[in-house]
């Protein structure tokens, strides 16, 4: 099975602007062994609600200087979150709030990590039977009359960056914060044996902003005519 990154087409035909956030995330950390400041971006769980958490406003912080806390907070919010993901610090829970205005193709990037989907296009794309697409509202307002509902796609984290395209060298992670991060290869490369065979959509675990679709994604979204979208395919190994 041959696997693509998914990328937005630069320029776009279309003319669109969002400006957004999500409702609640886990703060950045200042970690007391490494002394880094850092904090993720990709990791989202937008069908994630954190706000039955009795310290739901927390979840609203930038960065936590105190890493027990940081610890406290992460664990509250395990249980909500499917099994086995990493939560790194910068990771975002529940739906996608702002302003949009313009016209949009059915495919959208607002952040090169974050894919939206008009419904409808959604309903096409599971009716072809693809697998693990969780669309979950999004709280936008548009300027426009009769503007699109776009959902967001919650993605997961499964695959991983296979260590022989990875830096040389590279330092064995905080054993306190799991940083530092690392720079993306220029030719990034696919373990196979950490591949999900379940799901037709993920992201990298090791490397979140990376959204990888299989063939049969691939192929359904250009067979359907969905635009903006630009599919580059991952040797695995």
């Amino acid at each position: 099975m041959r696997l693509y990154r998914l990328r937005n087409v630069s320029p776009s035909s279309y003319s669109w602007e969002l400006r957004t956030e999500h409702q609640w995330l886990l703060p950045g950390v200042h970690c007391p062994t490494c002394d880094d400041i850092w904090s993720g971006i990709g990791e989202a769980y937008p069908a994630v609600d954190l706000s039955g958490l009795p310290d739901a406003r927390k979840f609203r912080a930038r960065v936590e200087e105190d890493f027990e806390e940081f610890t406290r907070l992460r664990e509250l919010v395990r249980p909500l979150v499917p099994k086995g993901v990493p939560l790194e610090p910068g990771t975002t829970f529940g739906a996608l709030v702002g302003r949009g205005h313009g016209q949009f193709p059915q495919l959208v990037f607002p952040a090169p990590w974050t894919l939206l989907v008009r419904r409808e296009a959604l309903e096409r794309l599971q009716a072809e039977g693809l697998r693990g697409l969780n669309g979950c509202r999004t709280e936008l307002r548009f300027k426009q009359k009769d503007p699109p509902e776009l959902l967001e796609l919650q993605i997961e984290p499964r695959g991983l960056l296979h260590r022989d395209c990875l830096p040389r060298g590279l330092p064995a992670p905080c054993e306190t914060c799991g940083g530092p991060g690392f720079s993306l290869p220029a030719e990034p490369i696919l373990d196979a044996a950490s591949l999900p065979d379940d799901r037709d959509l993920f992201r990298l675990a090791n490397y979140q902003t990376v959204i990888v679709g299989t063939e049969r994604f691939a192929e359904t979204v250009r067979r359907l005519g969905f635009e903006e979208v630009k599919f580059s395919e991952l040797p695995t190994r």
